[in-house]
């Protein structure tokens, strides 16, 4: 009976290599221990440094910032007589009669009751005050920088798309007008483009902040996406668009059904990289007035005198949002890579 022999390296035999998870753990965990190390040492520092301006930390007035008690004062739609007070709970409702017979029902806080039953108001006069939960300026701002980044990286990937196969296009018009935007739109500061597209182009045109500033990140995304389609579909090999017209599809539908879902997962990462930084790049907008996160952070850095942790928060969201983003991107490319 012969017996096989199993062939051996030479470092194979000096080195036994460990396969379990177990040992894997174990070979790992002295790393992450000093990863903690690293944080511990980081957060320490920022103690120790905010402790030698002698600042005093105020947390708990940025809750307010988020969301808030709203106070509505209810008046007196004109002038009438206090007729009835029915006081139900914490809630007072206040029946005022006019001089023409008409009725007007108030319900207010209790505690912030003004009149008396048999007064007489006249109109504008506030009767008593209402409390409601209302968003505050840092959820306002966060949700004007979610609008402004989903509408300018919408507009910004379809411009991307069209001008970076314009830049591949036969047509000389085609390459030299794409050139000349992605050029001109890389080559200068997306603040400078901000200010241009509001105060000239807007001013002429008669837009709103609002859209000369989506407008402005959109056209400056789109440069940079237009580089990165470029890039990705002239990294597929020519033999894929001729394997397809050999199939007898035309060159559209060649790029369309071979060539571009093919460049699209290599273009993946980089494509979710620029939109983490167009989310960033709309702290930008402020300076037409748009309040957006950062605007509405300085603001209420004004009224709390709460420097750190209001800037502490504003951070927070912002990668509040794009953590997300960059583990969606994450998940899609092993997908798209296990479908290979």
């Amino acid at each position: 009976m012969n017996t096989q022999k199993k062939l051996q390296l030479p470092w194979q035999a000096l080195v036994k290599l460990p396969t379990g998870a177990g040992s894997r753990r174990t070979r790992l965990w002295p790393w992450h221990a000093l990863t903690g190390l690293i944080l511990i040492v980081v957060a320490y520092g920022l103690w120790y440094s905010t402790s030698l301006i002698s600042y005093e930390w105020r947390w708990n007035r940025v809750p307010q910032y988020f969301a808030y008690q709203a106070e509505e004062a209810q008046r007196a739609a004109d002038y009438a007589r206090v007729e009835a007070i029915e006081v139900q709970g914490a809630t007072a409702r206040v029946t005022l009669a006019g001089d023409s017979g008409a009725r007007q029902v108030l319900e207010v806080d209790q505690d912030s009751l003004r009149v008396a039953q048999g007064d007489d108001v006249a109109e504008g006069d506030a009767v008593g005050v209402t409390h409601h939960w209302a968003a505050g300026p840092l959820f306002w701002g966060l949700w004007t920088t979610l609008w402004i980044s989903v509408l300018s990286g919408a507009l910004g990937l379809l411009l991307g798309l069209a001008t970076g196969l314009c830049r591949l296009s036969k047509n000389p018009t085609l390459r030299d007008l794409s050139t000349v935007y992605v050029e001109l739109v890389r080559g200068t500061p997306l603040l400078v483009q901000i200010f241009i597209f509001y105060f000239f182009i807007g001013t002429v045109l008669n837009l709103s902040r609002e859209f000369a500033g989506v407008a402005a990140l959109a056209l400056f995304t789109g440069a940079y996406v237009a580089e990165i389609v470029r890039a990705g579909v002239q990294s597929i090999v020519k033999g894929q668009n001729e394997a397809a017209r050999s199939l007898g599809l035309t060159a559209p539908q060649a790029m369309r059904h071979v060539i571009l879902p093919q460049a699209f997962k290599r273009v993946l990462p980089p494509l979710a990289g620029q939109f983490i930084s167009l989310v960033k790049d709309t702290s930008l907008v402020s300076v037409i007035a748009i309040t957006e996160l950062t605007k509405s952070g300085r603001e209420a850095i004004t009224t709390s005198f709460s420097t750190f942790e209001i800037w502490f928060c504003v951070a927070a969201l912002y990668l509040l949002i794009n953590l997300p983003l960059s583990q969606i991107a994450n998940r899609l490319e092993r997908r798209l890579a296990q479908s290979d």
